[in-house]
Order: C-alpha cells, then structure tokens, then sequence
C-alpha cells in the first residue's frame, strides 16, 4: 500500500521492459513501412500494404489526393533517418497537416499492433492468475504494491496516494491494474475495472491508442491486444503531438499539480528530453520531496546530466532525496519497495 502521495512519471524504457517498441525501434518501423518503393517486390511488408490502405481512407477524409498522401509518408521515411522519435519528426513538421495525420496513424497502428503482441495478454490464460506471467516486471511490482496491506472492506483506497504521469502511447497500466485487483481480492473483474476507471489518476501527455471499453468518457474505445482496430482513423484522433500538448494549459497544469504535490516522484524508464521535462516543472519544487530515477543504458556522462537537470529545475538541495540507479525499472520498483510503501 502506497502511504505517501506518490507520482510515478513513466517514460519509454518502462514499457519495452514490457516488450513494446522504443522510440529508436517505433520510428525505425514507421519509417520502413512507409516505404512503399517495395510494393510487387519480394521485400513488401505487411505494414505497408495496411497503412497504405489506411492512408487512401484518410485521404478521401481530408479531401486529398493519393499522391499528396505518399508525398507525406515520404517525408516522414526520409526524416526518419536522422531524427530521434517520431514525435520529434512531427514536430518538425508541424505546419504540414498530411504529414501530421499520417504519422499519427501509424504511431495507433504499431501502438495496437505491439499491444496485441506484448506479454501483457488480454486475460489470463487460467482464471486465478494475472494476464502477465512471472513477478519480474515493474508491473507486477506495481501492483503488489497499491494492493499489499490493504484490506478488502477498503479496497477502494488502493490508488488514493498515487498519480501518474506516462509518456507512452500504451494501455498498459490501465489493463493490468484491475487484473492485479482481482487476484489480490478475489473480487470481479467489473468491480475492479469500475475501481480504477474510478480512482487511478494518470495522465498520458500525448495521448493513448483509445480508452479501454470500460474506461469512463466519450472518445473513441479499442480492447486490449485488438491489432487492427476499425476505428483506426478516430483513435488517431487521440495522439497528440508535442506542440499540441505544450498548448494544453489544462493538462499541463493538472501534470504540474501532480509532481508539484508528491512528496515522492519515482522516474521510470523516462529519457529526460527537454520538452518533456519541461512539462513536468515550471518552477523548481519548495517542499522537498524525495526523487528516485532509473538511468539504465544511459553514458556516464548523460547520467551527470540527468542529476544536474533534476537539481537546477526541481530545486533539490539535499543529495540524500535524489536517489538514482542504473538498473531497470523492475529493480527500481523491487529494490525499493520498502520506501515506495513507507
């Protein structure tokens, strides 16, 4: 049980601990797949053939001919080659609309496609067991640890210290949680599900592929592991770019109000770019909290820099609140399970 108001901020290296692409591989794939010189060739891929179905739909959508719709898939495969994510290279292109919607149609495409394929499954394989296998991922360790200690009359108070802030595309916390309920509780799953569409505070930045069919709200909806939704146009919809996220003052301030409230922020898997970072603090943080980062696979000298931003823009004076470990998440999550829960 989280004791403490604690805000996790979840970046990309948490979710390929799950299996997803990073943001090196999703690009890697978008820019392959836009690549459409291979059609009739033995070296045709799959992804191509959908997304260039998907494109020629929303072409007639957006009043477009064909050729301008290659024309912009063009432009993000060449991009591709020098740019580090793909939310960068729309970025880069913020004022070409086509390129926009395509690259946003792609990122839905392999979001789904890799949620369908990852080892987080859309219910367990036998009943009484998670939709996970084994206890060693950051997920696991998540959930044991909003469930330990708490008891069944008060289940509803799982999730009361705990806000999240994920940059990720991904449902994956969001489908797993009621999962770990319903074993630690022997609950339903509806009830459970209801608890946390109820309950669990987080924020995804730029946006998800859909809520979940049980999750509250009007947007569009896509079940877990579903790889080839048919409301692939919608749900694209729901990605935003990093120029559109920086205009959202509503969710920016509701992002601040969370790291600004938290007597503890727990890094994971976050890559500290700039302009994510930057929607995090405005201000560095008065009241001291304690900070805990993963800098797993980043150089000695990326690792300094990561402690230098944290002191400069969250304020932090005393060297024993910034703990910071070159392991995965799993370890963070493991490791310091005794403090998460203090």
């Amino acid at each position: 049980m989280i004791r403490s108001k604690t805000t996790l901020i979840v970046g990309a290296g948490a979710s390929c601990e799950l299996q997803f692409p990073g943001n090196e591989e999703l690009l890697a794939r978008i820019g392959q797949s836009f690549d459409f010189t291979r059609f009739g060739t033995g070296l045709q891929m799959k992804d191509s053939v959908l997304l260039a179905q998907y494109l020629q739909k929303m072409a007639g959508r957006l009043g477009k001919n064909e050729q301008h719709i290659h024309a912009a898939a063009e432009r993000i495969r060449i991009a591709s080659k020098l740019t580090r994510s793909i939310d960068s290279l729309l970025d880069q292109h913020d004022t070409d609309q086509l390129i926009t919607a395509a690259g946003k149609l792609a990122i839905v495409h392999f979001i789904c496609q890799a949620e369908g394929k990852s080892i987080l499954r859309p219910e367990p394989r036998i009943p009484g067991d998670l939709p996970i296998q084994g206890s060693d991922t950051w997920l696991y360790q998540l959930g044991q640890l909003v469930t330990s200690g708490v008891p069944r009359s008060q289940v509803e108070k799982c999730l009361d210290e705990l806000s999240i802030i994920c940059f990720n595309y991904d449902r994956s916390i969001e489908h797993f949680l009621p999962w770990a309920m319903v074993v630690a509780f022997g609950m339903e799953l509806k009830e459970a599900q209801a608890i946390v569409a109820a309950k669990l505070r987080i924020i995804h930045p730029y946006g998800t592929v859909g809520r979940l069919p049980w999750q509250k709200g009007d947007m569009a909806d896509c079940e877990w592991g579903n790889e080839q939704p048919w409301n692939i146009h919608n749900l694209a919809t729901l990605i935003r770019t990093s120029s559109e996220a920086q205009r959202d003052q509503n969710m920016l301030m509701q992002i601040r109000s969370m790291v600004s409230g938290a007597k503890r922020i727990v890094f994971l898997g976050f890559g500290f770019q700039a302009q994510n970072f930057d929607m995090l603090v405005d201000y560095g943080l008065s009241h001291d909290p304690e900070v805990a980062v993963t800098v797993h696979g980043m150089s000695p000298t990326n690792r300094d820099s990561v402690v230098r931003m944290l002191k400069r823009k969250m304020g932090i004076e005393h060297e024993e609140l910034l703990m910071v470990l070159d392991a995965k998440c799993i370890d963070m999550m493991r490791d310091f399970s005794l403090l998460l829960e203090s």
